[in-house]
């Protein structure tokens, strides 16, 4: 979404709301001069790309050990 710093000024309450979903692109005279957006979207999307990356059969301890060798 992308609105004016004016708009932003005006209804800040309301587009925090909206932050915590979607990006919100603040512009002034036409360009975009900033973006609100929640601190844990990037945290989300990142568990959502981890899930199912695991084999369901794997142990724990399967796990630890291939991770640990890579280092």
């Amino acid at each position: 979404m992308s609105i004016t710093a004016t708009e932003l000024k005006s209804n800040l309450g309301k587009y925090l709301l909206m932050a915590a979903t979607e990006d919100v692109y603040i512009t002034r005279n036409g360009k975009t001069i900033a973006k609100l957006t929640s601190p844990y979207q990037n945290k989300l999307d990142i568990v959502d790309a981890l899930y199912g990356s695991i084999p369901a059969d794997i142990t724990l301890e399967e796990a630890r050990a291939e991770r640990l060798s890579n280092i």
